[in-house]
């Protein structure tokens, strides 16, 4: 017994928080005792249950994450590709700096505004995931090849090591930590962002959209079970994400 607590006592200590948790949650439900103000765990399991019976449920999940994903991913992209061109060019650096800052200093609710009045609702919740995203692979791609020791590409010119060994041996190792780090932050930032977008622009068949009906219609456990399912989506993603990406690393490395 005690080796087997040893061996899992992350997860274990894990389960007991979200256990806890979960009890203060029922505890101030049972004080408030109005469902329109707080929601009983159990009336949000029951609510996501009855949800799940729906396609539209379905439907709005798949938009979102769909949508959210596409912008995620075009950040991750050109977010890396930038911040590459920023380490290879002051030129490049200098132009990109003030854009970058901006986007990062802008209240989301502005962009979201302004980028409804341009490409309305349909791909929103893309639009806006993608920029909020976009200047955390900038600045850590930057800074992952900025730290890069100088001392290394010097040993590998004297080597005659090839382009391909370079990025194995040079650029991967350094530039991994940074990457998964910017999508840890990034999808959490692009569920967000990209949710929030949906729910000003009540964009057609989304989950943005249900919140703002939840509310409409005082649903407040529908409200928590939606939230709920964008939160887990959020960490399932993460997750899954970083097991690819290590994989992906390990195997390069092994090749």
């Amino acid at each position: 017994m005690g080796e087997f607590f040893k061996k899992n006592r992350p997860a274990l200590l894990y389960a007991a928080s979200l256990i806890f948790w979960l009890a203060v949650w029922q505890l101030a439900g049972a004080l408030v005792n109005e469902q329109i103000f707080i929601a009983s765990p159990l009336s949000v399991f029951e609510r996501l249950l009855e949800l799940m019976r729906t396609r539209d449920f379905y439907d709005s999940v798949l938009r979102t994450m769909g949508l959210i994903c596409l912008g995620f991913a075009l950040a991750a992209v050109l977010g890396s590709a930038l911040g590459w061109l920023g380490c290879k060019s002051r030129a490049a650096k200098t132009l990109l700096s003030p854009i970058m800052g901006v986007i990062k200093a802008t209240p989301v609710a502005s962009f979201i505004i302004l980028a409804f009045i341009l490409v309305g609702s349909r791909r929103l919740s893309a639009l806006i995931a993608f920029l909020m995203v976009l200047p955390v692979f900038y600045s850590n791609v930057l800074t992952a090849l900025e730290s890069l020791p100088a001392r290394r590409f010097e040993a590998a010119d004297v080597f005659g090591m090839l382009p391909r060994d370079r990025f194995r041996f040079i650029y991967l190792p350094g530039l991994a930590p940074y990457f998964l780090s910017a999508s840890g932050i990034g999808l959490g930032m692009a569920w967000k962002s990209g949710v929030a977008a949906e729910v000003i622009g009540l964009a057609a068949g989304s989950i943005g959209r249900r919140l703002y009906e939840a509310k409409l219609n005082l649903d407040t456990a529908g409200l928590f079970a939606y939230t709920l399912v964008v939160v887990l989506l959020s960490l399932a993603l993460e997750k899954l994400l970083r097991l690819l990406l290590e994989r992906l690393e390990s195997r390069l490395l092994k090749s």
